[in-house]
């Protein structure tokens, strides 16, 4: 999969309509991420990424009315599919691409960003924007309902040394970006990488 934003756009834009049905079975896996976020009510949260808005419901359950749930994305078909699943309900959907997002600096309590990782045309850049825009202390999630390696073999690759999502590079990765990794876990399952904002 290709990181360019354009390219990125196309390949979510063809497979929007049907992209729920193509993975019914995930909304456990989102539930038990947005979980161990451990958000409080009235918290502020950004889906980063957020594709159909299949977090922003669990996202609304943690954070609770009083709280606000944001979901961006660059991807207008995506953003779509979110509203016709009734899912702008749980949360505020913009159209927003995550290297400029239209929010204020130290705004948020926490980002929570599913399979967003491997997109991003310039990790390190771009999870320094997230982290601009969150307070200090506050949290960063990244997650894939299944781990890497069952994930390389759904698309029919092998997992390369270079994944950004392998500990030993995201660990430094993030902690270059003002970020410090507190917690990873990649298993068939799951992956979920949690920082905290540093400064």
């Amino acid at each position: 999969m290709s990181d360019d934003p354009t390219q990125v756009q196309d390949f979510f834009t063809a497979r929007a309509a049907d992209w729920d049905a193509r993975f019914p079975d995930d909304g456990p896996a989102y539930r038990a991420a947005v979980a161990e976020l451990g958000l409080r009510p009235g918290a502020r949260v950004l889906d980063a990424g957020c594709g159909t808005g299949r977090a922003l419901p669990p996202l609304r359950e943690a954070v609770g009315p009083t709280g606000v749930v944001l979901g961006a994305d660059l991807t207008p078909a995506m953003l779509e599919a979110a509203r016709r699943a009734g899912r702008d309900r749980a949360g505020q959907l913009l159209l927003a691409d995550v290297e400029r997002l239209p929010l204020r600096t130290g705004s948020l309590d926490a980002v929570f960003g599913a399979g967003l990782i491997s997109h991003l045309p310039r990790p390190a850049e771009d999870l320094r924007e997230l982290r601009r825009v969150v307070r200090p202390g506050g949290l960063l999630a990244l997650f894939h309902p299944i781990g890497r390696a069952a994930l390389a073999a759904r698309q029919g690759r092998q997992i390369t040394p270079d994944d950004l999502r392998a500990e030993a590079r995201l660990g430094p990765l993030l902690a270059g970006s003002g970020w410090r990794m507190t917690s990873y876990v990649d298993e068939d399952a799951r992956f979920l990488a949690l920082a905290v904002r540093e400064g």
